[in-house]
């Protein structure tokens, strides 16, 4: 991890802010500047954790700082610990002590065994850039926190990064949620990682997820979720990745289309293709299209590359949907508040139905596709070659990247759609156990 210091900006500033206000320093507004506030609170951390009080986020600073970044502690146990009293010295629960470590008895612990310890704060922030780096972080955390998930990487980037997969479930409906196919709607990543993270926290408690049960989701679907498909462009539309040849090509490439703002209206992969054009399903008439609107070489965006699935990124999810049997999947986008429910004359059965019931969840609108945007994304290319329900969600409204502080709106949003996406696909229907809450204003 990267070191910083007085005057640093940038994404990994903010993750070291957040580290520090979680650890209970007060860094102020966690803003990615690296300020007196922050100094003065990393040589408190530092002073504290036996450190040299340099300042910096040194290698061994950021070791020190790792259980407030995935949210969990490692201790040995001492004779006389229990669950209970680790629970009550570092202000978690049973419950949760129980769940990350499956493989200990409560009944037989011993010393020195070592026992994970949740922390009393949600592993997924929202309130900061969500880079490929606060990605792998957090997968670590929730998968500590709640190890029957499944994750590994369905392929690797143009730059070599791993596209995370992670699942939930062990029922027979397989359903899959993807979101960040355009690098500058990276907000969509933690909607479904905090979706995630409520699903689990339902099922610890025995509790409800907009109004349904969450063991009996559980019991009946597989979800697998691929949060941040395009992991390089996010990197440099957050700012994470400023530099070096990558970083070069990438604001050369731009320089040829003045009018897209760089990095921020970065939509595309490090290759400069979009990938939600690389999808074999009408892509000689997204070709035509974008080309006849002037994208007829690598660029932030609408360029379709040289034939479909020519990128790895695309050519990954698509490999992983023919590895599985999805019966339903909801692609995350920015921006509009709308559904696109439809491709060219395909009505896979249920398909408008599920449509009308996530837009009565969310207050978002139920539309058919634009011809211009219409062809050669995962959604057209799904319900092409499956004939079942696949939906794209473009979340929020406004000029993507969207601003952060529309997350809880969104999420609020959304929780309705990435439910009943799960209870909806199951066959019967999973019905819910109680009324669910009003869609947000």
């Amino acid at each position: 991890m990267d070191e910083y210091g007085f005057g640093s900006r940038g994404p990994g500033v903010q993750l070291l802010q957040l580290g520090l206000s979680r650890a209970g320093y007060q860094p102020g507004r966690i803003d990615g500047s690296f300020g007196r506030g922050t100094e003065n609170a990393l040589r408190q951390f530092q002073q504290a954790q036996g450190l040299p009080t340099t300042g910096r986020s040194d290698a061994a600073t950021w070791q020190a700082m790792m259980p407030w970044l995935i949210g969990t502690r490692f201790v040995q146990l001492r004779q006389g610990d229990t669950f209970w009293r680790l629970s009550q010295q570092y202000d978690t629960s049973v419950a949760a002590i129980s769940a990350a470590n499956p493989e200990l008895d409560p009944r037989d612990l011993r010393p020195g065994q070592t026992v994970a310890i949740p922390l009393d704060f949600p592993v997924v922030p929202t309130g900061i850039a969500f880079t490929s780096q606060v990605l792998e972080l957090v997968l670590t955390g929730l998968l500590l926190r709640y190890p029957y998930l499944g994750s590994g990487a369905i392929g690797s980037s143009a730059r070599g990064l791993p596209i995370w997969s992670v699942s939930i479930g062990e029922g027979e409906t397989q359903v899959f949620y993807n979101a960040a196919h355009h690098a500058n709607e990276w907000i969509t990543t933690p909607v479904l990682l905090a979706f995630l993270e409520e699903y689990c926290l339902a099922l610890l408690d025995g509790d409800t997820l907009y109004g349904y049960d969450a063991a009996e989701l559980f019991r009946r679907t597989t979800l697998s979720i691929v949060p941040m498909v395009d992991p390089d462009g996010v990197d440099l539309v957050t700012g994470y990745l400023s530099s070096g040849p990558w970083y070069e090509c990438a604001k050369q490439w731009a320089e040829n289309y003045p009018a897209i703002p760089f990095p921020e209206g970065w939509k595309a992969n490090l290759n400069g293709v979009d990938l939600n054009l690389q999808y074999p399903a009408g892509w000689e008439e997204a070709k035509r299209i974008k080309e006849s609107m002037g994208f007829t070489s690598p660029a932030p965006r609408d360029y379709v590359g040289t034939a479909p699935l020519t990128q790895p990124e695309a050519l990954a999810v698509y490999r992983h949907t023919l590895r599985n049997d999805f019966r339903l999947t909801l692609s995350y986008h920015a921006q509009g508040k709308l559904i696109y429910w439809r491709y060219l004359d395909y009505l896979p059965p249920h398909s408008e139905e599920i449509a009308q019931a996530m837009g009565e969840a969310s207050g978002y609108s139920v539309e058919e596709t634009p011809s211009l945007s219409g062809y050669a994304g995962y959604k057209d290319w799904f319900i092409q070659t499956y004939d079942r329900p696949g939906y794209t969600i473009e979340v929020g409204q406004g000029v993507s990247p969207l601003p952060l502080s529309q997350f809880d709106g969104i999420y609020a949003d959304n929780l309705g759609i990435l439910v009943l996406g799960l209870a909806l696909a199951a066959q019967p229907p999973i019905a819910p156990v109680e009324e669910a809450p009003p869609v947000n204003p």
